[in-house]
């Protein structure tokens, strides 16, 4: 978890002082994001049925979602995507001429 909130103050700041709105455009995060993820949470869960994937029991709050994944599992599959989306929009910020393919022509 303390990694999750090192994440959040380390990036989501970008959103406030460089506004590269990504937290307005929803729809295009969650696109960008939902797939990846939940192949991610597939993989999860069939390795800790498997008995192949654990959690250190000390490392994690123990509050556990769907297929008895970690909490802090869900919100990393979410909070590292979309720092790094907000660290690539910071940059498109800073360097507007910076293209990466979906820009409209």
């Amino acid at each position: 978890m303390a990694m999750l909130i090192f994440t959040v103050f380390g990036s989501f700041w970008l959103e406030i002082f460089l506004k590269v709105r990504v937290l307005r455009r929803v729809r295009r995060w969650l696109l960008s994001i939902l797939p990846i993820a939940l192949l991610f949470v597939g993989w999860d869960a069939y390795a800790i049925s498997r008995h192949q994937w654990h959690f250190d029991l000390t490392q994690i709050l123990q509050v556990y979602g769907p297929f008895n994944i970690p909490i802090e599992e869900y919100l990393f599959f979410i909070i590292v995507p979309i720092a790094a989306i907000m660290t690539l929009e910071a940059v498109r910020a800073r360097r507007p001429h910076w293209l990466i393919g979906d820009e409209p022509r």
